[in-house]
């Protein structure tokens, strides 16, 4: 069984009202975390940088706008599914992208096909992850203490 879902797609990086410009952004889904997505941006001249959030948010925010806290997902206009914007936010700072709909629900649809959608529970495997949390958790305190 495939344990992982990879995808590109050119999103435009939102600087301001006047300036934009296209960048990759790589989508994956791995068996191993089973609700989550991972969006790995590669800005120019930065390392690439990665975020994880809910494999849901990103499924309702493509048709209505959603998301508490530091990831925001919404259609551009609800009417069509054109475009969606995903705002990211750390502190007060925040990065805001547009993408073409149609890569990111060929994505999700191939998600839905290695773990439908309500069968994440089925693979996750809660214990395991809790103890290698807990685990680098502990690891981190006592290098930096």
């Amino acid at each position: 069984m495939r344990e992982s879902v990879q995808a590109e797609v050119m999103m435009s990086f939102l600087v301001s009202e006047e300036l934009s410009f296209r960048i990759p952004v790589e989508l994956r889904y791995e068996t191993s975390d089973p609700y989550a997505v991972r969006l790995t941006f590669h800005l120019p001249g930065d390392a690439p940088v990665t975020w994880v959030f809910g494999r849901e948010l990103m499924i309702d925010g493509v048709g209505r706008p959603c998301g508490e806290g530091d990831v925001h997902i919404s259609p551009v206009d609800c009417e069509v599914l054109g475009e969606v914007l995903i705002r990211l936010q750390v502190g007060g700072d925040q990065a805001l992208f547009r993408s073409s709909t149609p890569p990111l629900v060929a994505f999700l649809d191939r998600t839905d096909k290695l773990v439908p959608l309500g069968q994440e529970g089925a693979l996750a495997d809660f214990d395991t992850h809790l103890d290698e949390a807990l685990g680098r958790i502990l690891a981190e305190e006592q290098s930096a203490g």
